[in-house]
C-alpha cells in the first residue's frame, strides 16, 4: 500500500473552487476535506499557494507509433504529456500499418502497456473496405471508430457511400470524424497552382483547406448521424460557420453529436503564419481571427463540448519544406494546459471552465470509468499547477521527440509542478519519474 497527501491545496472541480487537502491510497482519492494533516502517509506534498485540476484527458492524440517513431514514440510523447498535466490520452489510427484490423490494434494497446507513463486508449480506424473489423470494435475497452471524411494518409479516407452508412448506422461505439471535403481542397489546390505554380506560400493554406471544406464536411456528418442515430463527435472544429450544427441546450449526457475544439485554434491566427510559417501548418487550418474568437465563445457556452490537443508531432527538417510538401502537424501535449492558463490570465476562460472542458466534459462524453473528477473513489490523476511561476519554453525544456515547438521563445505565466497518474507522482517540478506505467481506460457504455 502506497499513500500520499497533499495539503493546502486549492482545488477546482465541478465548478466550484474551494480550499481542502487530498488523501491518496494506493491509485484512488480517498479522502477530500479539511484538516487532514493528521493523516499519515508515504509522502506528503505542500501545495500551499498552488491549484490542484483533475489531469487533463485528450481526446486526440498522434504519437505515431508503430511504424513513425522517428518522429515520436509513445513512451516520449506520454511523458511530454504528463509535464503538461495530461494523465490520460486517446491516440489516432494514422500509424503506419493503419489500425484497421483488431489485431493491430490490439498492438498498439501492448505498447502502451509496457511504455506510456500516462493512462491511455486508442482508437480504431475506419476504412473503405474494413468495416466488418471495425464492428468488431469493443465499446467497453475502445475509446471509438476514428473516420477521416477529408484528406487522410494511407488507406483511411473513407468516402465510399455504402461504408460511411454502414459505419453510421452499425457502430458499437462513438464515432469520430475528421471533416474537410477532399472535393473543396483539390479545387483550391488548383486555383493556388494556378496563381502560384507549385511555390504556394503558407498564408493560402486557410484558403485552400477553407471554411466551405469544412462546413461541407461536417454537416454531411452531421446529416449522416442524425439519419442513423450515431453517436458522432466531430473533431478539430476550425469555423465560425460550423458553430451553427451544434446544440448547447440540452445536457452533455443527452447530446448525440458533440465537438472538439483544439488549442492551437484557439490560440492562433492567420496572421501567424508570417512568423510561425509552417510549424502551424495543422489540417483543419488555422484560420481568422474571428474564427478564433467564435470557438472560444463556443467553447464557453457549450456548443463546443471538449478542449484537446491533436498532437502531432513531425520532425523540424521534414516541416521546413515547402508548402505542399511540409507534413501538417505539430507538438503540443506539454503546453496545452499553460497556453490555457495563459487565457485564463488574459481574462479569457475560467478556471472552472478549462477543468470542465479538459477533464470533466470528456470523461462524460466518453463515459471512461472513474476519471476526470477529483472525487472520493475516483483515480488519483491530477494535477498541481502553480499559477505565479513562469515557464519559458526552449529547447532546453521540450520532452516532444521532435524537439521544436511553435511556442519556442513564448514565456508562459503559469507552470505544472506535479501531476500525478493512479496516485503516483510521475512529473515532479521538471523531473519525469519512472515510477511504472499508466493503465488502459474502460469505458461505462
Amino acid at each position: 500500500m502506497s499513500s500520499i497527501l497533499i495539503l493546502n491545496g486549492t482545488l477546482v472541480n465541478e465548478n466550484q473552487v474551494f480550499e481542502a487537502d487530498i488523501y491518496i491510497e494506493n491509485d484512488l482519492i480517498h479522502t477530500i476535506g479539511k484538516d487532514l494533516q493528521h493523516k499519515q502517509a508515504d509522502q506528503v506534498i505542500d501545495a500551499s499557494g498552488k491549484v490542484i485540476i483533475p489531469g487533463l484527458i485528450d481526446d486526440q492524440v498522434h504519437f505515431r507509433q508503430p511504424g513513425l517513431t522517428h518522429k515520436a514514440e509513445i513512451y516520449t510523447e506520454s511523458r511530454a504529456a504528463v509535464a503538461g498535466g495530461i494523465t490520460s490520452f486517446m491516440e489516432m489510427p494514422n500509424t503506419v500499418p493503419n489500425t484497421l484490423t483488431q489485431e493491430l490494434l490490439q498492438d498498439k494497446y501492448d505498447i502502451a502497456a509496457q511504455s506510456s507513463i500516462a493512462n491511455y486508449s486508442f482508437f480504431m480506424g475506419a476504412s473503405n473496405d474494413n468495416l466488418d473489423e471495425v464492428l468488431k470494435t469493443d465499446p467497453k475497452s475502445v475509446c471509438g471508430v476514428k473516420v477521416f471524411m477529408g484528406s487522410s494518409t494511407g488507406n483511411m479516407l473513407v468516402d465510399n457511400q455504402k461504408t460511411l452508412e454502414g459505419i453510421f448506422a452499425n457502430s458499437p461505439t462513438l464515432i469520430a470524424t475528421h471533416c474537410e471535403s477532399e472535393e473543396v481542397i483539390q479545387r483550391n489546390i488548383q486555383k493556388a497552382k494556378e496563381q502560384y505554380g507549385e511555390d504556394v506560400p503558407i498564408a493560402m493554406h486557410p484558403i485552400i483547406r477553407d471554411e466551405e471544406a469544412c462546413y461541407a464536411s461536417s454537416s454531411f456528418a452531421v446529416d449522416l448521424a442524425r439519419k442513423n442515430g450515431a453517436r458522432l463527435h466531430i473533431l478539430h472544429i476550425s469555423t465560425a460557420k460550423e458553430l451553427a450544427l451544434f446544440d448547447n441546450h440540452i445536457p452533455l449526457k443527452d447530446k448525440k453529436i458533440t465537438s472538439e475544439a483544439c488549442v492551437h485554434h484557439l490560440w492562433f491566427s492567420e496572421e501567424d503564419y508570417a512568423e510561425k510559417g509552417t510549424l502551424i501548418k495543422w489540417n483543419p487550418a488555422v484560420k481568422k481571427s474571428t474564427d478564433r474568437d467564435a470557438i472560444l465563445q463556443a467553447v464557453i457556452d457549450n456548443k463546443i463540448d471538449v478542449i484537446a490537443t491533436d498532437h502531432a508531432p513531425h520532425t523540424l527538417e521534414e516541416k521546413q519544406n515547402s508548402y505542399f510538401s511540409a507534413p501538417s502537424g505539430g507538438p503540443l501535449v506539454q503546453h496545452c494546459l499553460p497556453a490555457l492558463l495563459d487565457m485564463n490570465h488574459q481574462g479569457k476562460i475560467s478556471l472552472e471552465k478549462i477543468v470542465e472542458k479538459t477533464s470533466h466534459a470528456v470523461a462524460d462524453l466518453f463515459d471512461i470509468q472513474n476519471r476526470g473528477y477529483l472525487k472520493e473513489g475516483f483515480h488519483a490523476d491530477l494535477a498541481i499547477v502553480d499559477l505565479k511561476t513562469e515557464y519559458a519554453v526552449n529547447k532546453e525544456n521540450l520532452l516532444y521527440k521532435c524537439q521544436w515547438s511553435p511556442f519556442e521563445g513564448h514565456t508562459f505565466k503559469s507552470t505544472v509542478s506535479q501531476t500525478i497518474v493512479n496516485g503516483k507522482v510521475v512529473y515532479d517540478n521538471g523531473t519525469i519519474l519512472e515510477v511504472g506505467t499508466g493503465s488502459r481506460l474502460r469505458f461505462d457504455r
